[in-house]
């Protein structure tokens, strides 16, 4: 009876420490009031086009603070790989450790979903799906580090997510079609490339699907913070929830399709003596 009376009292403290929080916010926000008229169409409109926060590159162009959050994400993956290579994989065991266990986890996702969807030709497949996976999983996050820098102009801008500016997430699907469109030279020849060919509107669904998921979540927590009286915590919880569910989604959209299509291209011509069996097959 003792501990079903505690986690009784343990589940009314719970409610009403969340039902004291709720409330505070409320508050907060009916004290705080609406914010500024037109500021939620020019942050909306900034987030998508990038018109007046952009950085100088060593002084010769402005560029869209995307660039420069691809930069420290590339360079931060290629540490982190350096240091992983170099310090961590000489000292693995038998026996993995929890990080160990880490890596060969995501290695072996990849590795698996690049054999399955390609049986033949899986080597390449295998470390671009790994690689772009990463870059799109920690970039994606990166925007939850709300990184501070000052731009051209002397305003102060969070970086953004690499593949919320649409040249990026053009960049990355055009360089997945490339992949498959190699791949299918390299096994098949002309037939492969037939094949690649027959699907030349993969690179632009890419793009836009990368593009839009990615700055749907900022748009969101733009809305909720500048449009809803709940501007005290909740677009913290809503942009937490919405990265985390897209750069899951579509790191596994983006690595499946492009696994996929590889298949497919790379796929060897079947012999004729199985296709006049299965002809066979069919008119009986």
């Amino acid at each position: 009876m003792k501990t079903v009376k505690k986690s009784v009292n343990k589940k009314i403290i719970i409610v009403a420490v969340l039902v004291a929080v709720l409330a505070a916010l409320l508050v907060g926000a009916i004290l705080i009031g609406a914010p500024e008229k037109g500021s939620l169409s020019e942050e909306l409109n900034d987030a998508v086009l990038h018109e007046e926060k952009q950085f100088s590159l060593f002084g010769l162009i402005y560029v869209n603070p995307a660039l420069i959050s691809a930069y420290i994400v590339t360079a931060v993956l290629l540490i982190f790989a350096a240091c992983v290579r170099i310090f961590a994989i000489p000292r693995f065991k038998e026996v993995p450790g929890k990080f160990q266990m880490l890596i060969e986890q995501a290695v072996g996702f990849f590795d698996n979903m690049a054999k399955t969807s390609s049986p033949e030709k899986n080597g390449f497949l295998g470390c671009y799906i790994f690689a772009a996976g990463c870059y799109i999983f920690v970039g994606t996050l990166f925007e939850l580090l709300g990184v501070q820098m000052t731009a051209a102009g002397g305003v102060s801008v969070s970086m953004p997510a690499p593949l919320s500016d649409i040249n990026a997430a053009i960049a990355m699907g055009f360089l997945s079609y490339f992949v498959i469109l190699g791949g299918g030279i390299i096994s098949n020849g002309v037939r492969g490339l037939g094949r690649a060919l027959k699907e030349f509107s993969l690179p632009i669904s890419m793009s836009f699907r990368l593009f839009g998921a990615l700055l749907s979540g900022l748009l969101v927590t733009e809305l909720v913070y500048y449009a809803i009286y709940l501007s005290i915590g909740v677009p913290v919880i809503v942009g937490v929830l919405f990265t985390l569910l897209h750069a899951i989604i579509q790191t596994y959209v983006l690595t499946m399709l492009t696994a996929t299509y590889f298949g497919e291209v790379t796929e060897p011509p079947k012999p004729k003596a199985e296709k006049r069996v299965k002809k066979v097959k069919k008119a009986a």
